[in-house]
């Protein structure tokens, strides 16, 4: 397999995993058999993953960090309107990643299920961006 077989399997993947856990979350949702604490964490790595996907999709490297800002950065040279179409919805997410599994600035009880389908709503659109660029077969 040459190197750009490789990276496709890499976007596929990347987009399967996103996937696994987009399907996670409907099931947290639809029983509220969970925390939203964990939605809002699972959110964000589903956001990770969509963008690591498009980073590797226009040929970048997929460095192995969870700053959606960070990513979102990575992505602009190709993308140039990545920043202003999702940065919203980085600020919201980035976040979740450390405060969601760890004690920090939000308590565990201060997680709500608002702020949770605030953040799969984020995630939702950072897909969207994603699957408009490299399409719906990966």
């Amino acid at each position: 397999m040459n190197n750009q077989q490789d990276k496709k399997e890499f976007v596929k993947e990347w987009i399967l995993r996103a996937r696994d856990d987009e399907r996670n979350i409907s099931a947290l949702f639809k029983e509220h058999d969970g925390t939203p604490a964990h939605i809002c964490f699972i959110s964000q790595q589903i956001a990770e993953k969509y963008l690591k996907a498009l980073l590797l999709f226009y040929g970048g490297n997929c460095p192995k960090i969870h700053a959606i800002g960070f990513l979102i950065e990575l992505i602009q040279p190709y993308e140039k309107l990545i920043v202003e179409k999702l940065k919203e919805e980085a600020i919201l997410l980035d976040p979740y990643y450390i405060e969601a599994r760890y004690p920090a600035d939000i308590p565990l009880e201060n997680f709500t299920w608002e702020m949770a389908e605030e953040a799969y709503k984020a995630v939702i659109k950072i897909k969207e961006f994603v699957l408009d660029r490299i399409g719906t077969d990966a």
